[in-house]
């Protein structure tokens, strides 16, 4: 049998297409791999029993043609699963099972996939290191001491640990990218709405997308091109063709204007992250690549206008959580009001209370135009910055996060730095356009480090080329000791 931890998601697909390998025998290996694998405390939720039963009937009755013919995947906890629980790393959610299932994973099924389980994120999606979740820190395979990002930590930690071939996570700030640069794999945040949001549990509606995470970029075109597609269910969804994301796979970048913006230069940036910068500079330009220096002026207003926004949205969506309809319900409170404040008070874990606040002030009587409204004015100019320059450019290079994975309760105490681990992707959601992050190289700690590729929107195809070009030249090499068996 194949070595499946060093089989790529495309590789299995094909072993299974051409009866090399069951899915039975994959979903198996997989789930040896979970069980062994505990202590990084990458699943929420296991259903190993019925994905063994569909593994089974997919090795007798299952169609062959789909994209993702009989094989396992875990997904993050944030994607509504019919009758599976989905907590969305929460109390208030804790046993929460639904009725339906998100559109999303629903198109993963229609391919042929099959759950393997949920994965742990920081609660509703809110976090850059994986340790709001009520269910307890995620830790990131590199190392014992290491978060692997959030709010897609569960996900980057299962994948890069190979409890799963490949996974989906959601990115509203970074939340897809900078876990992958943690963990040295591949995260793609698509276009504001080629990817729907319908059956996922919200954060910020305007910002929230869902994307591929996988471990290299064929297999990132390949799950794009499953879990995509127009949903008369969501309102946002974006209705155009499908696209075949990994036959249109090409390492043919030649010409093409690569922007490189002064803003990202950012004060303290680690020497090694400026270093690896310029490599990637360096293999665009070998591989025909034009460079042309870029300026992205209202960079510098991102971070505070993501944190005006997303908040509002946020304690606008979550202002459904009461205790009545479904969720988690206190038994304290002499009366509606009371039992409302109480569910609310105990359900909720800090940094989501704090980000609910946060939201509910900027909205509030008296303050909404001088923070919500303005916010929304600096978010337009930040798009237009971007507009303005991908009429002359055809992407922008710029480094995923400002540092390598930190250490795990090293920023629990200092909200503010945490949040400035989302510098460099936060703009991109602000403009709705779409962001690749390729692993790029390590520090002198042996960290991965990540690059990040970004384009105008629905040019989807034009970053995973970009990016496969370079990962040709990158060859980064994942290596590890599986500390955790």
């Amino acid at each position: 049998m194949p070595d499946l931890n060093q089989s790529s998601l495309s590789e299995i697909v094909k072993l299974i297409k051409t009866k090399k390998i069951s899915s039975l025998e994959v979903t198996n290996h997989f789930i040896k791999n979970i069980k062994k694998g505990k202590k990084l405390n990458s699943f929420i939720t296991t259903c190993f029993d019925e994905s063994l039963k569909k593994a089974k009937y997919f090795d007798t009755k299952g169609n062959i043609d789909g994209l993702l013919p009989g094989v396992p995947l875990a997904v993050k906890d944030l994607f509504c699963t019919k009758g599976i629980k989905t907590t969305a790393g929460s109390k208030i959610l804790e046993n929460f099972i639904p009725t339906y299932e998100s559109t999303v994973t629903n198109n993963l099924w229609k391919e042929g996939a099959i759950l393997l389980g949920k994965l742990n994120c920081d609660e509703f999606a809110m976090g850059s290191s994986n340790e709001t979740s009520y269910f307890g820190k995620t830790i990131n395979p590199i190392a014992k001491d290491l978060v692997p990002g959030g709010s897609s930590g569960g996900s980057a930690s299962a994948l890069a640990a190979n409890f799963t071939p490949a996974t989906i996570g959601t990115d509203t700030g970074g939340s897809i990218r900078q876990p992958a640069s943690f963990t040295g794999t591949v995260g793609l945040k698509p276009t504001y709405g080629l990817c729907s949001r319908w059956g996922i549990v919200a954060f910020a509606s305007s910002l929230d997308q869902a994307g591929p995470m996988t471990k290299n970029v064929e297999d990132c075109a390949l799950l794009l091109e499953a879990m995509s597609g127009y949903d008369q269910n969501d309102s946002t969804s974006i209705n155009k063709k499908k696209e075949s994301y990994s036959k249109n796979l090409s390492t043919n970048i030649k010409g093409l204007k690569i922007g490189i913006p002064k803003e990202y230069r950012v004060e303290n940036m680690p020497k090694e992250i400026e270093n690896l910068w310029g490599k990637g500079i360096d293999i665009l330009k070998k591989s025909g690549a034009k460079i042309v220096d870029i300026t992205l002026p209202h960079t510098k207003y991102a971070l505070p206008t993501y944190y005006i926004v997303a908040p509002a949205e946020a304690s606008s969506n979550l202002a459904r959580y009461d205790g009545v309809k479904y969720g988690y319900r206190s038994k304290k409170g002499k009366n509606l009001i009371e039992m409302y404040e109480n569910t609310r008070g105990e359900g909720f874990g800090d940094e989501v209370k704090r980000r609910i606040l946060i939201g509910t002030y900027v909205l509030s009587s008296g303050y909404y135009d001088a923070y919500y409204l303005k916010a929304q004015k600096v978010r337009k100019l930040i798009k237009n910055d971007f507009d303005k320059c991908f009429r002359n450019i055809d992407a922008i290079l710029t480094p995923s996060t400002p540092s390598s994975a930190f250490k795990v309760g090293e920023k629990t105490n200092d909200p503010i730095s945490m949040y400035l681990n989302d510098i460099f992707t936060v703009p991109v959601n602000l403009a709705g356009i779409p962001a690749i992050s390729i692993p790029a190289g390590h520090d002198n700690q042996g960290r991965p480090l990540g690059l990040q590729v970004i384009s105008k929107a629905l040019e989807e195809q034009k970053i995973l080329n970009i990016a496969f070009s370079m990962e040709k030249d990158i060859s980064f090499k994942q290596s590890f000791k599986r500390w955790w068996e």
